[in-house]
C-alpha cells in the first residue's frame, strides 16, 4: 500500500480548560481528571483554543519528558484542526518523497533542514539527476476565518527572512518554494494575514514577482479512526491581491 499521510499516535480525548504560557494546556478528560498537556504550537493560535472544545491528545511513556501528554487536535464548529507544528514538515517531506505532490515531482533526493546561508536553514532541498535544486521552507497555517485561511497569526520577522532568502535562491538559479500547509479542512482559499503582519505580506508578494512559487495544502483529518491520519487533499487559491489591499491600508494607518 502507498503512502497514505501522517499517522497520528494513539490519542485520548478530552475537552480544552485553557491554553497558557503559549506551551502549556489544560484538558479535562472523560473520567474528569484534569491534565497539563504540552502545547507543540508558539504562534497566537487565533480560533484555535477555545474553552470547552473537543481535543485529542497522545501520550509518552519517556520518563525524561516533564509533561507526558501532547495536544495534537482541536475541534472547533467548523473543522478539525492540527495543533501539532512538527506534523507539517514530517507530512509534507514524505508526500514529496511519495510523489503524491504533482508540482514537485521529478527529483531524486530530498534532504530536510538543509543551510543555505550562515544564519538560515530551509526545511527542504529537492535534487533531481541533473543537478537542479529546489528549495522548499513550509509554513503550518491554521488561522481560517471565513473561509480565508491566513498566515502569520502573529508578527514573524522569521518568516519574513525565509522570504528573502527564497528569492536569493532564485537569483542563483535555483527554484524557490514557500508551501502553505493548511492543517485543517473548511479554507477555500489563502491570503497573507496582511492585518497581522503587513511587512509580511508585502514581502510574500515581492517574493511572488522575483519568482518564488507559492504552494498551498489543506488536509483530511480524522483523529477518530484507528490509527488517526492527516493527509494532504488539494490545492486552496491563492488570493495575494486582498492581502496587499490590507497591507497598504495597515501601512498608511501606521
Amino acid at each position: 500500500m502507498g503512502y497514505k499521510g501522517y499517522e497520528l499516535p494513539p490519542l485520548i480525548e478530552g475537552r480544552l480548560i485553557k491554553r497558557y504560557k503559549r506551551f502549556l494546556a489544560d484538558v479535562e478528560l472523560a473520567d474528569g481528571s484534569v491534565v497539563t498537556a504540552h502545547c507543540p504550537n508558539s504562534g497566537s493560535m487565533r480560533g484555535c483554543a477555545e474553552a470547552g472544545a473537543p481535543v485529542w491528545i497522545s501520550q509518552s511513556d519517556n520518563p525524561r519528558r516533564k509533561l507526558k501528554y501532547t495536544w495534537e487536535v482541536i475541534r472547533t464548529e467548523a473543522s478539525y484542526i492540527g495543533i501539532n507544528t512538527m506534523v507539517p514538515n514530517r507530512l509534507v517531506k514524505a508526500s514529496i518523497e511519495n510523489g503524491l505532490v504533482e508540482e514537485l515531482s521529478g527529483y531524486t533526493k530530498v534532504r530536510a533542514e538543509v543551510k543555505t546561508s550562515d544564519h538560515t536553514r530551509l526545511d527542504l532541498m529537492l535534487a533531481d539527476e541533473a543537478g537542479g535544486c529546489c528549495y522548499v521552507e513550509i509554513k503550518n497555517c491554521t488561522l481560517v476565518e471565513e473561509g480565508q485561511a491566513m498566515f502569520p497569526d502573529a508578527v514573524t520577522t522569521r518568516g519574513q527572512k525565509h522570504l528573502e532568502e527564497l528569492v536569493m535562491l532564485k537569483k542563483q538559479g535555483h527554484r524557490a518554494v514557500i508551501f502553505y500547509l493548511i492543517q485543517r479542512m473548511d479554507a477555500k482559499r489563502f491570503t497573507p494575514a496582511a492585518a497581522i503582519d503587513p511587512v509580511y505580506a508585502e514581502k510574500l508578494a515581492w517574493a511572488a514577482d522575483n519568482g518564488v512559487e507559492i504552494i498551498t495544502r489543506d488536509v483530511v483529518m480524522d483523529p477518530c479512526s484507528n490509527p488517526g491520519i492527516i493527509s494532504l487533499r488539494g490545492p486552496v487559491p491563492v488570493d495575494l491581491e486582498t492581502g496587499l489591499l490590507f497591507a497598504g491600508t495597515a501601512c498608511e494607518k501606521n
